[in-house]
């Protein structure tokens, strides 16, 4: 299944492990790599002390595992930029 939109640009980050932006944004979202990476990331104990973290306040309820690990790594991706 293919979908249209893009992944999400990281605007902070210039080069992510000597990967470019542009190479991010066109790696399908729906393809099998993109899928194993986020089970493997969910099943981290920092995915789920994250979650756990951010249980109380609603924000995250209801979404779906890649929206969830979208924000988990966008959040980590700042922390380790500052």
């Amino acid at each position: 299944m293919s979908n249209s939109q893009s992944s999400p640009s990281f605007e902070n980050i210039s080069n992510l492990g000597g990967l470019s932006k542009e190479l991010l944004n066109r790696l399908p979202e729906d393809s099998d790599i993109w899928h194993n990476l986020k089970q493997a990331i969910a099943a981290s104990s920092g995915f789920k002390r994250w979650q756990l973290e951010r249980s109380g306040d609603g924000k995250f309820n209801g979404l779906n595992l890649d929206t969830l690990v979208r924000s988990y790594l966008r959040e980590t991706l700042e922390t380790l930029a500052y």
